[in-house]
């Protein structure tokens, strides 16, 4: 066991508190990270808000990468000193669902993630919960060997842990889930750090047009570097009305990045018939939508989610790194700035800005 820095959240809708734990030592499949850089992502936002429930204390975080310090007994796959990022969904590699090729909906989640121990503890032995089982706002975490990915040596650690969540689900989303077909057209709502990899995704799938759609022109200018051929400003024009006067009858494929009812509903409007809405935003809890019963029925307009991916993330991280390497995939202009840990809370009100993709903490600084 060793002691170490970390962010906790000790109640809900408070400022994080930088303060001491202690990580437990690593079990047999269990690898200790040291953490170099966290991406703010607004999922960690709803639990720190309360919007999803957790228990407290409880480290949140979860765009992650760092070193490996420590491996356990049967770790085979990664050493001391491999720079790694995140695959936030283990998997038992064994259930219907990851034989099948979706890893992401493992059945056998909990069972996998389950610990002899805590693995984070206050200085008095109190445990700390870690939001999906990774709290990655610590400067050492604990992972299974199964949710890491080796990190080429040029792909910087503070653009690598995009990889692990808004890069893995955004892009994910458009090959895995929605699978965009070449020349088809696509409509994005939300382009912070997820709507960026949606357009990027679209982009690398040869989509003929895609339209980003958002209430801030500093992100719809950056959406356009990222590949949106189409800007719309939903605070200026109804962006259904304004889609369908650009491009005819609708969209083939509509992505909602936001995660509320409203935005999910303006998806399915977005499509021409036979078209696909992919909702990857997480809505609080409770979140119920409203949609036409006869979009579905008459105009076979199909409605799916995406969560990380939808597919075998390992795998795709290490594809999605190469297309980084090749200067397909960019990560570099998707980090709007680095800062220190101590500033973390301050991080979280800058992400709230229009003109920010991603924030990334330097938990080492």
């Amino acid at each position: 066991m060793i002691t170490t820095r970390a962010a906790v959240l000790n109640e809900i809708g408070a400022p994080l508190e930088l303060t001491d734990i202690r990580v437990d030592d690593p079990e047999s499949h269990e690898v200790r990270v040291a953490v170099t850089h966290v991406g703010l992502c607004h999922s960690d936002l709803h639990y720190m808000t309360g919007t999803v429930p957790t228990d407290l204390p409880v480290v949140v975080g979860h765009e992650v990468a760092g070193v490996v310090e420590a491996v356990g007994s049967a770790v085979t796959s990664l050493s001391p000193g491999d720079r790694v990022t995140g695959a936030l969904t283990p998997s038992c590699g064994r259930c219907a669902n990851c034989e099948a090729g979706h890893s992401t909906q493992c059945t056998r989640l909990e069972e996998v993630r389950l610990r002899q121990r805590p693995a984070f503890e206050t200085v008095d032995g109190r445990p700390i919960e870690r939001l999906a089982a990774i709290g990655a706002f610590s400067q050492h975490i604990l992972l299974r060997e199964n949710a890491l990915v080796r990190l080429p040596d040029d792909v910087p650690l503070h653009v690598g842990c995009l990889l692990s969540c808004c890069i893995v689900t955004g892009v994910g989303a458009v090959f895995r889930g929605a699978q965009v077909r070449p020349g088809s057209t696509v409509a994005v709502i939300g382009c912070g750090g997820v709507g960026s990899a949606i357009v990027q995704g679209a982009r690398l799938a040869g989509a003929s047009a895609v339209v980003a759609i958002d209430l801030d022109d500093d992100r719809l200018k950056a959406a356009r570097g990222y590949g949106a051929t189409h800007t719309i400003n939903g605070a200026d024009v109804d962006p259904v009305a304004e889609l369908h006067r650009e491009l005819g009858d609708g969209v083939d494929y509509a992505f909602e990045a936001v995660g509320s009812a409203r935005t999910a509903e303006t998806a399915l409007a977005l499509l021409r018939p036979t078209g696909t809405a992919c909702l990857v935003g997480i809505a609080p809890m409770g979140t119920e939508l409203r949609v036409p019963a006869l979009d579905f029925f008459f105009q076979e307009k199909r409605l799916i989610g995406s969560y990380m991916g939808s597919g075998q993330a390992r795998e795709d991280i290490a594809q999605f790194a190469r297309l980084y390497q090749q200067g397909r995939l960019m990560l570099d202009e998707m980090v709007t700035r680095v800062i220190p840990f101590a500033a973390i809370n301050d991080g979280f009100e800058l992400m709230l800005s229009g003109d920010v993709t991603r924030i990334v903490v330097d938990l080492q600084a």
